[in-house]
């Protein structure tokens, strides 16, 4: 039979308010009482059942998805998801609702976050480009108590921040093992097309993409990165000026999670030359061009995943757990004409 606390108190000499108190955190306990009850937990295997103290407390995890204020049908799709896995999650005393505060300027994210109360709030999945003005406010977030993941856009393994999402480097090396495989001219240049390179996902994707085009297809030469910061007009200028200075376009790389504003202006402006194209993430626009063959392929990350992904580590981080690193290890996937016919089977 599993030990409980009454075989806990037994074991530490103490009373099972004491242990309770212990389990707890509460203060008024001396430090010599807290070693002999973590000593009796180590040496009777005890493991608590959270579900049931919940239950008893009767406890709530209140969590937020801060997104981007701008966005695209991506934007939409992970919106649909975190409001679908809220439905589903309210009879575990779970609350999750997203907010589209966001903005491009990081001194506005700034003062967003510091905002943010423990009284309010028990954690927080955050959508926004690396900046030190944006690190530092996260970090008085888990100074004040708020636990943190950052969210689709971050860094894999960079305590005490959380992250979840795909690994962008290997997502833009395999961008460009993908393009020079479908590419047919075996030289010439790759226009290469961002929102913004000041967000760390598309600086990381850019990495792997260089790297690996170098390596593999020394023909293919990329071209410094363009940004579009989201804005149509923009992108159709530049995307119009690179076609213009460089004949020798043979192949596009889009490294924006909203992918149809440069996707619009590529195909508008490229003519021929335009069809060798890579982008990211599924969307119904996305997902059009694929069919027609007008982008040979999509590297994807599950929204769904990623979704239940961050409130699994925002609750082990609630709970004191260490999360299961393999079941948040979101997987890059491969999106072709030829497997657009297969069911979704989601990732748990």
């Amino acid at each position: 039979m599993r030990p409980t606390t009454k075989d806990l108190a037994k074991a530490a000499g103490v009373s099972r308010a004491t242990v309770d108190r212990v389990l707890n955190g509460r203060p008024g306990v001396h430090e010599k009482t807290v070693q002999a009850v973590q000593a009796a937990i180590d040496r009777l295997g005890f493991e608590r059942n959270l579900s049931a103290a919940n239950l008893a407390k009767s406890r709530v995890y209140r969590f937020e998805f801060l997104l981007p204020r701008d966005g695209g049908e991506f934007l939409a799709e992970l919106d649909a998801q975190i409001a679908e896995h809220g439905r589903l999650l309210r009879a575990d005393s779970i609350e999750i609702r997203t907010r589209r505060v966001l903005e491009r300027n990081p001194h506005q994210v700034v003062a967003t976050l510091a905002n943010l109360s423990r009284e309010e709030v028990d954690g927080v999945a955050i959508m926004s480009s690396e900046s030190p003005q944006v690190r530092d406010a996260t970090l008085r977030l888990i100074e004040r108590g708020i636990n943190v993941v950052q969210f689709i856009s971050g860094q894999h393994g960079v305590r005490p921040f959380d992250f979840v999402g795909i690994d962008n480097y290997a997502a833009g090396a395999t961008a460009a093992r993908l393009l020079g495989a479908f590419c047919k001219q075996p030289a010439g240049r790759v226009m290469v097309i961002a929102e913004a390179m000041t967000s760390l996902d598309s600086a990381e994707r850019r990495l792997g993409f260089d790297q690996t085009l170098g390596l593999r297809f020394p023909g293919l030469s990329a071209l410094p990165t363009l940004e579009t910061h989201g804005n149509h007009t923009r992108a159709a200028a530049i995307v119009a000026a690179a076609y213009r200075n460089f004949p020798d376009i043979v192949g596009v790389y889009v490294m924006s999670s909203e992918a149809f504003v440069p996707l619009e202006a590529v195909l508008r402006h490229g003519g021929r030359r335009a069809r060798t194209i890579v982008a990211h993430e599924r969307t119904a626009r996305t997902v059009e061009l694929l069919k027609s063959e007008m982008i040979a392929a999509l590297i994807v990350q599950n929204p769904g995943h990623v979704v239940r992904s961050a409130v699994r580590l925002l609750k082990a981080r609630c709970d004191g757990r260490t999360p299961l690193a393999s079941q948040e290890d979101i997987r890059i996937e491969i999106l072709l004409k030829e497997n657009l016919a297969l069911p979704d089977k989601g990732t748990a």
